[in-house]
């Protein structure tokens, strides 16, 4: 498991394997909590990825028990007897990585690592891994337990993309009728279902504005887009826009803020893009055709423009969609 990873003991047996343990696992502090263990628990709860308690399960759990949120937030817990023997993933065995930390640390120990999420006891995928491996957003985190459960009762679940996709684990079955499949793959947000949406990355947004436009208005823009052409926020991945914008302040405001990369084009590279709609009095002031629609085709690989530009006061918004949004994605089966 990557990332800060926070040691505690309460006993002197503790302390010596936790520090045997810090020796080889990397990233990791080790805490002294004889006395003490309520208020460091709770520190490192908000500042560490990973816990590893070298204590008894018990009181790892009514310690931590008014800190629980949700396993998207909370971090890794795992739980350690004193001589090494078992390594128990207690909390955020999946999205957290407490089944990979309670590996690592029955490795390093010469102990046993105790899993007991249903999916890794049957050999079966972790839906909820192998979609943050595909960086796929997910309409109903809810919806999507109920999901990991069919796959545990059945043994497999369907899936429909309107991408292509990288090879599947064996109990994710894909099919072609979206209507009936378990999981959906789709940047569309109406899309007749009775299965989980899941929204890839797959679109491009094509910004255009006026100087000092404040991020505000742009993000208004993005979202009134989506919404009236029924698609997904989450799926946008990235920005592009004229080079004469990598400078301002509003546009960089908006992607620092929700961790958008911009692509800048210059106005040969939007000029030389064909079947875009042109504007003369944009033309005139920059020397540029267009600004949001070719900047988008561009960023998007020469993808296809579902949402032709939109105007408001200052700002103007496109939207292209990548054909192959996984190209470049190599997953595992979600197992770890």
């Amino acid at each position: 498991m990557a990332g800060r990873i926070a040691i505690l003991a309460l006993t002197d047996g503790g302390l010596q394997l936790a520090k045997l343990l810090a020796g080889q696992l990397t990233g990791s502090t080790v805490f002294p909590c004889r006395g003490r263990l309520q208020k460091i628990l709770q520190q490192c709860w908000q500042e560490y990825e990973g816990l590893v308690c070298i204590m008894a399960t018990g009181i790892v759990v009514r310690t931590l028990a008014p800190l629980l949120k949700d396993k998207r937030q909370d971090p890794a817990v795992v739980v350690c007897d004193e001589k090494g023997k078992f390594a128990v993933s207690l909390l955020s065995g999946h999205l957290g990585g407490a089944n990979v930390l309670a590996r690592q640390v029955a490795e390093i120990l010469g102990g046993q690592a105790v899993i007991t999420t249903a999916s890794d006891v049957l050999g079966h995928t972790a839906l909820d891994l192998w979609a943050r491996e595909l960086d796929l957003q997910v309409a109903d985190k809810g919806a999507l337990t109920r999901v990991m459960g069919t796959l545990v009762n059945q043994g497999s679940v369907s899936l429909y993309s309107d991408y292509p996709l990288p090879e599947l684990p064996d109990d994710i079955e894909e099919q072609k009728n979206p209507q009936t499949a378990d999981l959906v793959i789709t940047c569309r947000t109406d899309l007749q279902t009775t299965g989980i949406l899941l929204h890839p990355r797959a679109l491009v947004a094509g910004i255009g504005c006026n100087r000092n436009t404040p991020a505000e208005e742009i993000d208004q823009a993005l979202q009134e887009a989506c919404r009236e052409h029924n698609l997904a926020l989450e799926s946008v991945r990235s920005l592009a826009s004229i080079d004469l914008k990598n400078d301002e302040p509003g546009l960089l405001e908006f992607a620092k803020r929700h961790g958008y990369m911009i692509d800048f084009y210059n106005r040969e590279q939007l000029n030389g893009v064909e079947n875009v709609s042109t504007s003369a009095a944009v033309l005139k002031a920059i020397g540029a055709k267009g600004v949001a629609e070719p900047a988008a085709v561009l960023a998007s690989g020469g993808g296809h423009l579902l949402v032709n530009k939109m105007k408001w006061t200052n700002v103007t918004v496109a939207i292209a969609e990548l054909s192959f949004p996984f190209e470049h994605t190599a997953t595992t089966d979600g197992r770890g």
